[in-house]
């Protein structure tokens, strides 16, 4: 019987292959365009309240796209007693689902960390003229 303590060629090659880039069961230009297209989607989704879409404002924290093509956004508020917190992970949702390859997308809202006015873009500034 072996000593589990000491490595084998076998507990190499399972550590080795424990340690490497996971590859992912999408081609690269697929998981390529379909991000420009979930980042264009998110574009379309604007905060009612302030003219600038929800991508530029900086109230989109993470977005993962999974080998099955279900997609999880994180996303904040502004503020979190926002009037529109119950509809906008829907309306985030509706438009992402809609991203051609997507199988379902899911929109969960963060408040951690707390939205700041420095998350914004500089195109988001321009337009709110905050420089």
């Amino acid at each position: 019987m072996s000593d589990p303590t000491i490595p084998t060629a076998d507990s190499a090659a399972f550590a080795e292959a424990w340690d490497a880039p996971q590859k992912s069961a999408l081609a690269q230009g697929e998981i390529d365009r379909m991000t420009d297209d979930i980042i264009e989607a998110l574009k379309s989704v604007y905060d009612p309240e302030i003219p600038v879409d929800i991508y530029e404002l900086g109230l989109i924290y993470k977005v993962d796209l999974s080998d099955d093509r279900d997609v999880a956004i994180e996303m904040t508020l502004t503020a979190p007693g926002c009037p529109v917190a119950g509809e906008m992970p829907g309306w985030v949702e509706d438009a992402v689902k809609k991203v051609e390859g997507v199988k379902s997308a899911r929109a969960t809202l963060v408040f951690d960390p707390p939205w700041d006015p420095s998350k914004m873009s500089d195109e988001a500034k321009l337009a709110l003229n905050m420089f």
